[in-house]
């Protein structure tokens, strides 16, 4: 069983709060947040105790591994704490600020001989997951092109707004579209070109174009947070194979194969609490199950690795260096 603090009782905390109670080899054992009230109302209501001092949470024996949903600004300095503490880690993401943020995280990882984790979910969501698969074992031909869209309202949840402050969250293509970005490279490798355009507002890079060119394969993505209040969230992809096609645009996933009928997959719904333009639980138990699960049987991460998420924040920076060099 491996037992987990939560640090950051905000929007995402209470997402994870909500798979641990689900995971039978995982169980949430302290929540820790600076604001004594929030961390009080937050164990209140999962049952565990409260903590306003990091320090007590990473010097515990009773806690093995420290999930990270705290401001980004925060994440680099807390894992590699929590990693010096000999204590696995689970970060949200994007990773850091900076590549030598993601560096140093890397090089405390190997130092302590613990596991280090980012939180790129989209690669656990079952339609997305179902993509890789198809990309990956040639059922519908090669992969040809792709499209990935995500975009809504700024999200002004977020504890004190600090996500509307660029120097804390980098910005809507840091936080949002980066998830995009991330899920590219996960089914391609390293792009051979990067081409990126956007808008930039008070609240840093917010929106992005960028084409992504890989061998054989053109993706192009789009996202970001500068919508006007109220817009509904959206994700969505369109990935053309050379003998069919996946697609979610508004709806559930439709995959069409040369002769045959489009089918509609089906995948298991959990409910999310908590408010924010998450309505299922789906991604987060997938990757928190094999975050825990890993722990468990004393297997290495393999389908994010802290190498990946590095390189996903490394292009998710270069798409923000084009797109602030453009004006």
């Amino acid at each position: 069983m491996v037992r987990v603090a939560i640090v950051g009782c905000g929007f995402m905390g209470r997402m994870h709060a909500n798979v641990y109670g689900l995971l039978d080899r995982a169980t949430l054992v302290s929540v820790a947040d600076r604001k004594p009230e929030k961390a009080a109302k937050f164990a209140a209501e999962f049952g565990v105790p409260a903590r306003t001092d990091v320090a007590d949470v990473l010097a515990s024996d009773a806690i093995d591994a420290v999930d990270i949903c705290l401001p980004t600004h925060l994440h680099a300095d807390a894992s590699i704490h929590a990693m010096e503490a000999g204590k696995h880690v689970f970060c949200e993401k994007p990773m850091a600020l900076t590549v030598d943020e993601a560096d140093r995280m890397i090089d405390a990882a190997a130092a302590n001989g613990v596991g280090l984790m980012i939180g790129h979910c989209i690669r656990f969501w079952p339609e997305y997951a179902l993509l890789k698969q198809f990309v990956d074992d040639g059922s519908l031909g090669k992969l040809v092109s792709l499209n990935l869209t995500r975009y809504g309202e700024f999200p002004s949840w977020s504890t004190d707004n600090w996500l509307a402050d660029p120097a804390l969250s980098g910005g809507g293509v840091l936080d949002m579209h980066i998830h995009d970005t991330d899920f590219a490279l996960y089914l391609l490798g390293k792009p051979e070109e990067i081409v990126s355009h956007g808008t930039v507002d008070a609240r840093g890079p917010s929106h992005a174009f960028t084409t992504l060119q890989f061998p054989g394969c053109v993706v192009h993505l789009e996202g970001g947070w500068n919508l006007p209040t109220k817009t509904p969230f959206k994700m969505a992809f369109r990935a053309i194979f050379e003998r069919g096609a996946a697609i979610m645009d508004g709806g559930p996933l439709v995959v069409y194969r040369d002769g045959a009928e489009p089918e509609t997959p089906t995948f298991a719904k959990m409910e999310a609490q908590g408010g924010g333009n998450i309505s299922d639980l789906g991604g987060y138990y997938h990757e928190l199950r094999y975050f825990t699960d890993c722990l468990t049987e004393g297997q290495p991460f393999v389908t994010t690795t802290p190498e990946s998420s590095r390189l996903s924040l490394a292009t998710t920076l270069e798409e923000i260096r084009q797109i602030q060099s453009r004006g």
